[in-house]
């Protein structure tokens, strides 16, 4: 098991994580941090853990922003798309000639 020192705010805490998870956890640290003076403000005097409580809140809105984002384009989507439209083209030629005799 790895041992990572995180730094939040003022405060660095020891953790330990799996072997190789090191990285990835001080990312989503760096997230908390990232808005700790933000959330820190908006905490007035309610102490650390309410600091860290609306912290971890901003990062949980991002992530929902993030999520109801539409995926982003890929080349599958992009031909599907172009096959959608020429065959919605050709039911409207079809529709326009009639009936065949």
């Amino acid at each position: 098991m790895a041992r990572v020192t995180l730094k939040i705010g003022d405060t660095s805490t020891e953790v330990g994580c799996r072997d190789g998870g090191e990285a990835r956890l001080m990312q989503a640290a760096a997230l908390i941090d990232e808005r700790w003076e933000d959330a820190r403000r908006a905490a007035g005097a309610g102490g650390v853990n309410r600091v860290m409580m609306l912290a971890a809140l901003m990062v949980a809105d991002a992530l929902i922003d993030e999520r109801a984002k539409p995926p982003p384009e890929t080349p599958e989507g992009r031909a599907l798309d172009a096959l959608s439209q020429r065959l919605e083209a050709l039911a409207d030629a079809l529709e326009k000639a009639g009936p065949s005799a």
